[in-house]
């Protein structure tokens, strides 16, 4: 049996297939009753609606674009799906989503009004200037989320990494610890910059030296933070505790601290960063801080649906707050040697 197709609909309903697809859409050309009517003819002949032929005539792709700096380095597991998650919970069955990684394009020329309705752009590194700067100028309905935007206006949602990295390294000093060391996130990533800056920021209000030694380039991965870890271990004076730029690494790195025969925290202190599903099921559970990735994206998405509807961007700049969120990682160390 062939599907139902918009002709069908409108030879029962006595009105043009335009008229269908508007009446299926809620357009507010078509009047109320026959809308009703169209969409009650629809329901009893079980239809599903064809995108294609919805694109041809609403002029739209009916897909929203998703797009990360990278996804191939320094793109945790936890980011993604939390990043998608909130899009997707937004966007339900009204849109196709498309998830890209910017870095795979050699050219944009494909990512136009005709193969996109909008897009939603996960900023990891200035690397994707060029590319918020070619679809701003393509007036594609665009929001950028998770990196402060320079040079182009548009709407920008960003998490306050740099106040929770200060937070983190703030309660790690509380505890008594005086001798902090960071495993840093990916190079070139605002991110990292943000938590290294609030992390210093922390120690040097409060008169903590900051040692080069105890500085660690990580890469936002496990294998980054178990590498990191091995190496302020093996050093002739330790921390006593490791602010971790994600919880990926901080994993990582605790791994490492017991392969050593060493306990967290009792041997050694860690704070993590994002708050990812899995960091309060570890054991001990992981002091972080809570980064609304999954939030910050389903207001991304929220506010791209209503550009769309309303043919009108809205150019700003939004801060979301993160939180230090406290369990077992964390040592009292008496008397802060």
């Amino acid at each position: 049996m062939s599907s139902v197709t918009i002709k069908d609909i409108a030879k029962l309903a006595g009105v043009s297939h335009t008229t269908v697809s508007r009446a299926l859409n809620d357009s507010p050309l078509i009047n109320p009753e026959t809308k009703e009517r169209i969409k009650s003819i629809a329901g009893s002949l079980n239809y599903t609606p064809n995108y294609s032929a919805r694109s041809l005539v609403l002029d739209r792709s009916y897909n929203l674009g998703l797009f990360f700096s990278t996804l191939h380095t320094g793109t945790s597991s936890g980011f993604l799906y939390e990043a998608v998650k909130g899009v997707n919970d937004v966007i339900k069955d009204q849109f196709n989503l498309i998830v890209r990684g910017i870095d795979d394009y050699k050219s944009y020329h494909n990512v136009n009004r005709k193969s996109f309705d909008g897009l939603i752009v996960m900023s990891q590194s200035a690397s994707d200037q060029s590319f918020i700067e070619y679809a701003a100028d393509k007036e594609i309905p665009l929001v950028v989320l998770n990196r402060p935007i320079d040079k182009v206006e548009v709407m920008n949602l960003v998490p306050d990494d740099q106040s929770g990295a200060y937070r983190a390294a703030e309660h790690l000093i509380e505890k008594g610890h005086r001798r902090i060391a960071i495993i840093e996130g990916k190079q070139g990533f605002k991110s990292t910059q943000a938590r290294r800056d609030g992390y210093r920021e922390a120690l040097e209000k409060h008169g903590v030296p900051l040692r080069s030694e105890w500085i660690v380039p990580g890469n936002y991965d496990l294998e980054s933070g178990y590498a990191g870890m091995s190496r302020l271990l093996d050093l002739a004076e330790r921390p006593t505790a490791v602010f971790c730029s994600n919880d990926d690494m901080a994993l990582g790195a605790i791994k490492a601290v017991t392969e050593r025969g060493l306990r967290v925290p009792d041997d050694l202190s860690v704070v993590g960063f994002d708050d990812h599903l899995f960091s309060s099921f570890m054991t001990p559970a992981l002091t972080t801080v809570r980064r609304p990735i999954e939030e910050i994206s389903r207001v991304g998405a929220e506010k791209l649906l209503s550009f769309i509807e309303k043919k009108q961007v809205e150019k700003s700049t939004v801060y979301f707050h993160t939180e230090l969120v406290i369990r077992d990682s964390v040592k009292t160390i008496a008397g802060g040697k």
